[in-house]
């Protein structure tokens, strides 16, 4: 693994980004904004997961007032997504809003980033400079916004463009509280636009692969994407765009996170595929083992193994393992093997053991 690249720290709330700090995990509420009640909710869903901070949609003036009450009954701090019409990102800094984002594709004239720049400089908010591949300036001309100078750029590259034309417009206002994003769908123009642009500023990454779609997809290409650009070194925070509930956002950015040694939150899960050798159910164990693992946040290993050819060693290498065998299997515990438990038991034993440790 490459050197983690180490960028100008900045201050979201109480969460420290860049730096050398840990790599932060982020999410976004899939609620109306508006909607105070449903939006706490699912941000304390969030927070039982271990989102360390969370990013909501203002698109109306009614969710950028929605904010303040919002803050009043969270943990974690809390960024206003903006699009459009930067009066939005003045009144979200008025409802106190920890942090904004400002898409270049759609919000770049320099008097309207001036006004907010301003304003949140002096409540102490950083901006992310958020630009995505499908909403460029050259794809925006509806919006009245010119196109790209140099169309015949790459989508990476013009990514890149986009980003650096808002970033050293927000240094000319000497404003430096700043983290950038340059996502996109394709995988491989996500990783050649922040390895380029990586190079070129001293600020944080917020990186990810954007509408990778559902769960079973979404996730394997996220992963590819951020699992890869953390390998490089590249990345102060993550999400992983999914479509489904945001939680599963959390679980996703965590477990790429932990394979990489980068972060341990919450145990890590060793269990076989299970094959023919197999006599006992290994899915449907190992399925119910992960749910119940979910509710833990200590980080500890834990192997469910499903036969004799690998299962002893990689139980006896975990902090607590099971290796079943038929309607048995033996327990280990920091590698000594403590009893043997009836497979009606499997769970509840191992949990159990998990409390206790």
């Amino acid at each position: 693994m490459n050197q983690r690249r180490i960028s100008k720290p900045i201050q979201i709330g109480k969460v420290t980004v860049g730096g050398g700090a840990p790599i932060v995990v982020q999410s976004m509420t899939k609620t109306d904004t508006a909607d105070v009640m449903s939006t706490v909710r699912q941000i304390k869903e969030l927070e039982d997961c271990g989102c360390e901070l969370v990013r909501v949609a203002v698109p109306d003036a009614e969710a950028a007032q929605a904010i303040k009450a919002i803050k009043k009954n969270i943990s974690i701090p809390l960024i206003a997504d903006i699009h459009f019409d930067h009066r939005l990102a003045l009144m979200a800094l008025e409802s106190g809003c920890d942090g904004l984002r400002l898409n270049p594709g759609n919000i770049s004239e320099p008097d309207k980033v001036k006004q907010v720049a301003n304003a949140a400089k002096e409540r102490g908010v950083p901006i992310r400079v958020g630009v995505h591949a499908g909403s460029l300036p050259a794809k925006a001309r509806q919006a009245g916004l010119p196109p790209s100078p140099h169309p015949n750029l790459s989508i990476a590259e013009q990514m890149v463009e986009a980003a650096l034309k808002q970033v050293r417009l927000l240094e000319e206002l000497d404003f430096e509280l700043i983290k950038v994003s340059v996502k996109a769908f394709d995988v491989p123009t996500t990783i050649e636009a922040y390895q380029n642009i990586a190079q070129k500023i001293p600020y944080p990454l917020h990186i990810g692969v954007t509408e990778s779609g559902p769960p079973r997809t979404g996730i394997i290409r996220s992963t590819v994407g951020i699992s890869t650009l953390l390998y490089e070194g590249i990345g102060d925070t993550i999400r992983v765009s999914l479509s489904a509930h945001p939680r599963e956002e959390v679980i996703a950015a965590y477990e790429i996170l932990k394979s990489l040694n980068l972060r341990q939150h919450g145990p890590i899960l060793v269990s076989c595929p299970s094959c023919g050798r197999a006599e006992v159910d290994i899915v449907k164990l190992a399925q119910a083992v992960e749910e119940k693992l979910l509710k833990i946040d200590k980080p500890l290993k834990v192997a469910v193994m499903g036969c004799i050819v690998n299962g002893p060693g990689e139980a006896r290498d975990a902090d607590i393992g099971i290796a079943c065998g038929k309607g048995r299997a033996v327990l280990f515990k920091k590698g000594k093997k403590i009893k043997t438990i009836e497979e009606k038991d499997f769970v509840k034993v191992l949990m159990d053991e998990v409390g206790r440790f």
